[in-house]
């Protein structure tokens, strides 16, 4: 019987360490996604695919928090199905043991206010860019003083283009010396 640990982050500068640390460790195995979108199913996780196909029965999962377990509600209700059913105990931070019955029911409670609001996350972050881009139309900067929706440019895409022209460089010759990646090039090129 192992006490197993799956941490996930969805942004590769984000860090599972203040999840191991809330956790409080001393885990037996520890799993982890990091980089990996919370929109991916969680089978289809690369580490998540090795915990279950390393989960015995008798093990106890141990998870920061229920969003962590699939990518909205039926998904981690599926999931802490199949990890019963497989005998394994699956421990949430702050919440405790999930066991059949009255604790699946308080996991699909609890799933489905975690897709209410990964969904009103996305709400307000598509109202905040829609008044960025009104504003950006109206005043010729965002709402929040910038001149441009998104990270600003890293060169002057016509400059890039025209040494690019100049010098019969190459893609990747051109993203060299600019410091740019080659996929930048390429979409500094295609503007043009």
């Amino acid at each position: 019987m192992s006490r197993l640990a799956y941490y996930r982050v969805s942004t590769t500068d984000q860090s599972i360490d203040a999840q191991r640390h809330a956790m409080g460790g001393g885990f037996d195995r520890e799993f982890k996604d990091e980089g990996v979108s919370g929109g991916v199913p969680a089978a289809a996780r690369p580490g998540f695919a090795s915990l279950l196909s390393f989960i015995r029965e008798g093990d106890t999962l141990h998870v920061y928090a229920v969003d962590r377990l699939g990518r909205d509600a039926l998904d981690v209700q599926a999931t802490v199905r199949e990890l019963l059913r497989r005998g394994v105990a699956v421990e949430v931070h702050g919440l405790g043991r999930i066991a059949q019955g009255v604790g699946e029911l308080i996991l699909a409670v609890l799933a489905q206010v975690a897709d209410m609001e990964r969904a009103r996350i996305l709400e307000r972050t598509a109202a905040g860019r829609d008044k960025a881009r009104a504003s950006l139309a109206e005043t010729g900067r965002t709402h929040k003083g910038k001149v441009s929706l998104g990270r600003p440019q890293q060169a002057d895409p016509a400059a890039v283009r025209a040494w690019r022209t100049e010098n019969g460089a190459s893609i990747a010759a051109t993203a060299a010396h600019w410091g740019l990646s080659s996929a930048t090039v390429k979409r500094y090129c295609a503007a043009g």
